[in-house]
């Protein structure tokens, strides 16, 4: 069986390192293709898994639009395609990378295996443009690889055959657990390096399209208010590189002694930002899935979500992106509320998804 793994952003990489290493270890044969959609964020990853792509597309422009990236992605992966005889294809998720993959593979007859398959908002510009890519991505696919019952269930009413879905919980969790038993000395060094082990903060990320401009700068103003009437609660704020965000953040808070603004951290920073933190208020779908396994509360600044079995479960809120919802959201976390969704268990699996993936492929 000689797989090939499309990835190009930091989340995918992710998500798709320890099946990656699970199936060397089991001396499958498996190929990295690279787009790096996003780059310096993508190598982060790369270094602290130890994996060295086969190809690296190294796609990344500034300022490239989805036209441009869709164009240039496609022929680039065809190319390889046509070179190597690969037996199947896996990709993850919901990247223009994913979408793109699964079309070239499509074009050259090979089947493709959709890591994270099922997940639905059932709004096509909301998140853009992620929902369609995981709609189309799905359309294209052969092998469905579902981390909940819910999202079984959604490929069910769209006509997959339920012999081709297996529910496999989310390589998230892997990847989090693995990071967690081989790198906690390095975890404790960061959580120094930023000064946090004595602070109880709230982890703040935002960066999604469709909460550019007045979203995020209705967050923002919910966040002053509330660290200035709590005395002893800070925020940590990866701020996103994008200028969009960045402006943004640093109008609102830039001056707040209480909120402490940095840049993007790698993954393993990131963890260590998760783990030491009071509870996380973010738009991002993967931490929906990591912080229940650290036991941390979160709240969604989206007006959905397709990662509804987070709500359900009872480890996280969608609370939108409104200036008083939030604040609101914000003061209730200070009640039994808290206790409630810390202590609530992740329904996201618990970390043998890429066990679970291989031996699907293994019986096709």
């Amino acid at each position: 069986m000689k797989t090939a793994m499309i990835f190009g952003t930091r989340p995918e990489a992710i998500k798709m390192a320890p099946l990656y290493k699970k199936m060397k270890e089991k001396g499958i044969e498996a190929k990295i293709i690279a787009t790096a959609q996003h780059r310096e964020m993508l190598d982060q990853v790369l270094e602290l898994f130890e994996i060295k792509p086969d190809y690296d597309l190294n796609i990344m422009k500034k300022g490239q639009t989805l036209s441009e990236l869709t164009s240039r992605l496609v022929t680039k992966i065809d190319e390889i395609l046509k070179k190597e005889k690969f037996d199947n294809i896996l990709v993850h998720g919901d990247t223009t990378s994913t979408f793109l993959g699964s079309l070239a593979a499509f074009y050259n007859k090979i089947p493709v295996g959709h890591v994270e398959a099922g997940l639905r908002t059932n709004d096509i510009y909301n998140p853009y443009p992620e929902e369609m890519n995981r709609r189309l991505t799905g359309t294209i696919a052969q092998y469905h690889f579902a981390p909940t019952q819910k999202a079984k269930e959604n490929l069910l009413k769209e006509n997959i055959d339920e012999k081709n879905i297996t529910i496999t919980g989310n390589t998230v969790i892997d990847a989090l657990l693995w990071v967690k038993q081989n790198k906690q000395k390095d975890i404790e060094k960061i959580k120094e390096k930023y000064n946090i082990k004595d602070k109880k903060y709230i982890l703040i990320t935002m960066h999604r399209r469709e909460n550019w401009g007045e979203p995020i700068e209705s967050v923002m103003k919910a966040i002053k208010k509330y660290i200035n009437e709590n005395k002893e609660m800070h925020i940590v704020f990866p701020v996103h590189l994008n200028p969009v965000v960045r402006e943004t953040v640093n109008k609102i808070l830039g001056k707040e002694e209480k909120a402490i603004l940095i840049d993007p951290v790698e993954y393993l920073e990131f963890i260590a930002l998760m783990d030491a933190s009071h509870y996380i208020m973010t738009d991002s779908g993967g931490i929906q899935e990591e912080a229940p396994s650290l036991g941390k509360p979160t709240l969604v600044l989206r007006k959905t979500t397709e990662r509804p079995e987070a709500i359900k479960a009872g480890t996280a809120k969608l609370i939108g992106t409104e200036e008083k919802e939030v604040y609101q959201a914000m003061k209730e976390m200070e009640t039994e509320q808290y206790e409630k969704m810390s202590k609530a268990s992740n329904p996201f699996g618990d970390g043998t998804a890429s066990e679970k993936i291989i031996q699907f492929l293994k019986n096709k």
